[in-house]
């Protein structure tokens, strides 16, 4: 009896003892799906977009017709430029109740799965689109989920998909001005489902490669999540958020605007920061961000032209340096329609008004650039390009440098956001070795007592040979 006793205590000794020791091997096991990491960004980014730039087309303003087919004779000039998507504000009828000025805005449409008859037609968008294709470029449409004119006929045939104020009649989007649409309710399945086919339909009949959608975050994430894998299912496609949310490049975006950016260089350019502004921008966005969402970085669009003033209104001496860094920093830089001609006076936004067309230093500037960053893997979007790397210096507060590495491809860049030349030293050693200066052409070894002198808002772009 006693033997038994021992044998049964030992036994359960010997149970406790492995179950201990199971959960402490379980506590330590690398393998754990619990503590294996993984990415946040879901989205698996067209193939087509890895070293792509980005155009914002206003059709209207474009040439003298406004209309697709004229707006197609461009196509050319638009590929020598280096643009490989083409992002057309939005294309649909303008509803006429409310509408504001002669013209009515883009943003209060009237039939989602109709045309803006100025525009022209079905086939004119598909010839367009088909041209796009053949030159090796890509169509987004604008697309405005949130919200429709006042005189948009789902508001006869589907008044419940609609908000309401606090007397039960259609509003506005709460708390903004803007009185020629009226806010859509997302809380109603079937308006999820409609306006789902209709993002579907554009794909299917046009050809299109994806959407800019108009203030993304007023939307539920889960709306868009559905949606991008609903196109997906059609073909892949590109997807920019006016938004600046990491939630919505999980399963639905491949892009954000980098708001923040265009601010703070902004700020800088008007004396309220300095370069050190810059340095605590990336500081946080490298860090805070997810690997592998896009940022979409700009000096212009239509938002910042109509309301805010002209890209020299808002940069002035450091719109070259600060179009440097948008197109060499992380993300993918943005062209807003006339840029590339030195677009120097605010477009009429309800009204028409001719872009002028010529030759100008800006888009030589771009041109130069998109060049690069089709060549060079280090500058290519997402995981397909090279993290930013802080190289610090001894002006901190007038001049920012980093490096960008990826592959066999590395580059340099320096910009001096500061009205006075600087003398700049180097304390890193990311950026040894041997280079060539992209608009200079000159080659030159960079070793560790480099010391570089830079021209009031001059900027260098050393590219690893």
């Amino acid at each position: 009896m006693k033997s038994i006793k021992k044998i049964v205590a030992a036994s359960i000794t010997a149970l406790l003892c492995l179950s201990g020791c199971q959960q402490n091997q379980a506590a330590i096991s690398p393998a754990s799906s619990n503590y294996t990491p993984k990415p946040f960004v879901e989205v698996a980014h067209p193939q087509w977009a890895k070293n792509a730039t980005i155009y914002e087309v206003n059709v209207r303003q474009y040439t003298e017709e406004g209309t697709f087919n004229a707006f197609s004779e461009h196509l050319p000039r638009l590929k020598s430029l280096g643009v490989d998507i083409l992002w057309l504000m939005p294309i649909h009828p303008i509803g006429e109740k409310n509408r504001k000025g002669e013209k009515g805005s883009y943003y209060s449409v009237k039939d989602y799965k109709g045309i803006n008859p100025d525009f022209g037609t079905m086939e004119d968008l598909k010839a367009l689109v088909d041209k796009a294709h053949n030159m090796g470029m890509y169509v987004i449409l604008d697309w405005v989920a949130n919200h429709s004119a006042w005189d948009n006929p789902l508001t006869v045939t589907n008044p419940k998909w609609y908000t309401k104020d606090h007397n039960g009649n259609f509003q506005p989007t709460p708390w903004w001005d803007w009185s020629d649409i009226i806010d859509f309710d997302y809380n109603n399945p079937e308006l999820r489902e409609y306006m789902t086919s209709a993002l579907k339909y554009w794909v299917e009949e046009a050809d299109i490669d994806g959407y800019r959608a108009d203030v993304a975050g007023f939307l539920p994430t889960n709306f868009w999540d559905n949606a991008r894998q609903e196109l997906d299912a059609i073909k892949p496609v590109f997807m920019l958020a006016e938004w600046d949310a990491r939630d919505l490049h999980k399963h639905a975006f491949d892009m954000s605007y980098a708001w923040d950016l265009h601010d703070v260089m902004h700020e800088v350019a008007h004396g309220k920061k300095d370069a050190s502004a810059i340095y605590l921008h990336f500081a946080h966005m490298l860090n805070a961000w997810p690997d592998n969402a896009i940022k979409m970085n700009f000096v212009d669009n239509h938002d910042k032209n109509s309301w805010e003033g002209t890209m020299y209104d808002r940069f002035g001496d450091y719109l070259n340096t600060s179009i440097v860094l948008s197109a060499t920093a992380e993300g993918m830089p943005l062209i807003y329609s006339g840029q590339e001609a030195g677009l120097d006076k605010v477009l009429a936004f309800f009204e028409k008004d001719k872009i002028q067309w010529q030759q100008h230093s800006v888009g030589e500037l771009y041109q130069s650039l998109f060049r690069l960053k089709h060549q060079n893997q280090a500058l290519w979007n997402g995981n397909w390009g090279g993290k930013m790397i802080p190289v610090p210096n001894n002006q901190p507060k007038s001049v920012f440098s980093f490096a960008r590495q990826k592959g066999n491809d590395k580059i340099f860049v320096v910009l001096n956001f500061s009205k006075q030349a600087q003398k700049v030293r180097f304390n890193e050693n990311i950026q040894l070795g041997e280079y060539q200066e992209w608009f200079s052409k000159q080659d030159l070894r960079i070793e560790t007592d480099f010391e570089q002198t830079l021209e009031p808002f001059g900027y260098k772009v050393y590219v690893k040979k």
